[in-house]
């Protein structure tokens, strides 16, 4: 087993707190720019990472496995958010249930933020069998790669090409044989250029370059930060880091319910106040069901493992 980056853990962390906070749709419509500017990234980072950190060294039958005890766990989330979408207001939701809807949904166009974990098992897959089986140098499988994905993005509408480059991307650091942290050294100076590629509406696209740029810096900028964390926040962060699949499988089913604390936090009309109490709830009620599984011994029919947490 690697031995795990913390910075990275970190950066994990960091990044699945922004996607819950702005899955709270009364933040996202109260801060509509930011929230531009937060989706510019936050799930581009964590595509980079995930290339990243991919592992194609491993047996067929245990890479398989591995990505079988992701998709088990993705399929029944995607499946009961679709079947909620048709009770609860949301935007990408359903509008009736039936069997060929929902094999849809799931295989060809999942909705909720559930679609990063369909990109991330078809792109972990193609490169894996590319990497293994296609006899040629790291950048011509790379191509090769890229050329499936685009189909897959451009002609089967699978995935979303943008988000393939990310993990692409990441893929193409670990080939190199460079260290990501080198790729992205940490930068107080950092935030100079972010602020102005921010101020920009039309740099607020994961696909241009723009967006890739404010990708690249927001991860500097990032580590920056973390080297002056206290010690109690950073160990909070590497925990939440450890533990990004249980939030993002069951984040849904506390941002659905926090609508119903939010007449309490009318008094603050910045929303700061619901903000916090929602992410908090969320994050630790999520990792609070992982637990639970864990202790009713039924993880490894969810998870694969004997203990996920």
């Amino acid at each position: 087993m690697r031995n795990r980056i913390q910075e990275l853990d970190y950066l994990k962390c960091l990044f699945i707190i922004l996607m819950v906070i702005f899955h709270l749709s009364y933040i996202g419509g109260k801060y509509p720019y930011v929230k531009s500017i937060v989706y510019t990234f936050h799930m581009p980072a964590f595509l980079l990472i995930s290339g990243y950190l991919i592992n194609v060294h491993k047996k067929p039958k245990v890479f398989l496995k591995a990505m079988a005890w992701i998709f088990i766990p993705y399929a029944i989330m995607e499946i009961s958010y679709a079947c909620m979408s048709t009770l609860f207001p949301v935007w990408d939701g359903i509008k009736e249930i039936s069997a060929s809807v929902l094999f849809s949904k799931v295989l060809l166009d999942p909705i909720g933020p559930y679609w990063y974990l369909h990109t991330f098992i078809l792109c972990g897959t193609t490169h894996y069998f590319v990497h293994t089986y296609f006899r040629a140098t790291p950048f011509i499988r790379l191509l090769v790669t890229g050329g499936l994905l685009l189909l897959f993005s451009y002609v089967f509408h699978l995935l979303t090409f943008a988000n393939a480059f990310y993990f692409m991307a990441g893929t193409a650091i670990h080939l190199g044989k460079r260290s990501f942290l080198s790729c992205f050294p940490s930068s107080f100076l950092a935030i100079i250029p972010l602020i102005f590629l921010c101020s920009q509406p039309e740099n607020l696209n994961r696909g241009t370059l723009g967006g890739i740029l404010i990708t690249g810096l927001v991860i500097s900028f990032s580590l920056y930060i973390y080297k002056h964390l206290p010690h109690t926040v950073k160990q909070a962060s590497l925990f939440i880091g450890k533990n990004t699949l249980p939030i993002l499988l069951f984040s849904p089913v506390f941002t659905a319910l926090s609508k119903l604390f939010l007449p309490f936090f009318s008094f603050d009309p910045t929303g700061i106040c619901f903000l916090c109490t929602a992410t908090a709830t969320t994050l630790y009620g999520s990792i609070l069901i992982a637990f639970c599984l864990d202790k009713a011994h039924l993880s490894p029919f969810f998870f694969g493992k004997k203990m996920l947490i």
